[in-house]
């Protein structure tokens, strides 16, 4: 447990996971396993083990699947949800949006429900003085989505939205890819985060995604977001059904290593 760490998160999970079908049909993407540990609970567990006693979770696709696997309360954390009704229709901006009271009650993490990674990506959000931060890891050619680049002194300078392999250019600046794993203090939340999403979303911009948000930020309002470089951990997006088997193959020995501790039970 990290002392100065958030006592609350947040996480995105109202998606259907459509590029994850046929596995997603009965089964919303944050509860897809990886190697038999479900996204989700693997999320919960690091937060609870960085020392977080809140979260709050936006549900919509087979949100009763989500609420009967993690319940009001998982191991030690106290549990809410609050609901999109709109899920198929609206982008993750919009969900972030809805949860705009958890978000206003103080330091926050923030996460999307699809992201599997190790427990110290969060400890990484905290090793400096920086105070809003964002989990990043060199973008690689198997990799496709939201990209950054990094200021000399460690900070975002700017978001490039769909980028993949063919971006990775000899003679480009270096690309770091997102891990939608976020931290944000209170004050910022509240006076810049919070705004902007009431902005967005007053303005029927419904269908835009965080890294857009992050984007406008960023790049027109000067928010200082520091990069949490996350290159030697293990951690993967996973959007598609190639993407889970990378993730198992990523995180194979850990799922053999948790079966001898077991069976030595």
């Amino acid at each position: 447990m990290t002392t100065n760490a958030p006592k609350k998160a947040v996480i995105l999970a109202a998606g259907s996971g459509s590029r994850l079908r046929p596995l997603t049909d009965l089964c919303p993407k944050p509860l897809i396993k990886v190697n038999g540990t479900p996204i989700l609970h693997n999320a919960l567990r690091n937060l609870e083990a960085a020392g977080v006693e809140d979260v709050t979770i936006v549900v919509g696709y087979r949100k009763d699947a989500i609420q009967y696997a993690c319940g009001s309360r998982f191991g030690g954390l106290r549990i809410n949800y609050v609901e999109s009704s709109v899920f198929n229709r609206t982008g993750s901006a919009y969900s972030l949006w809805l949860a705009r009271d958890a978000l206003l009650s103080g330091d926050c993490f923030l996460l999307e429900g699809d992201v599997f990674f190790e427990e110290d990506a969060l400890r990484y959000l905290m090793l400096g003085e920086a105070t809003d931060v964002a989990a990043v890891a060199p973008f690689d050619k198997l990799m496709e989505g939201s990209a950054v680049l990094l200021s000399d002194s460690g900070f975002i300078s700017g978001v490039r939205m769909k980028q993949n392999a063919a971006n990775l250019l000899e003679d480009g600046p270096r690309l770091f890819k997102t891990m939608n794993l976020l931290r944000f203090s209170a004050p910022t939340l509240r006076s810049t985060i919070v705004p902007a999403l009431d902005d967005i979303i007053g303005s029927g911009a419904t269908q835009a995604y965080t890294e857009e948000l992050l984007a406008y930020l960023v790049e027109r309002r000067g928010l200082q977001l520091a990069a949490a470089r996350c290159d030697d951990l293990r951690w993967y997006e996973i959007d598609s059904i190639d993407d889970l088997r990378i993730a198992e193959s990523i995180f194979a020995n850990r799922a053999v290593l948790t079966s001898v501790i077991a069976a030595a039970k």
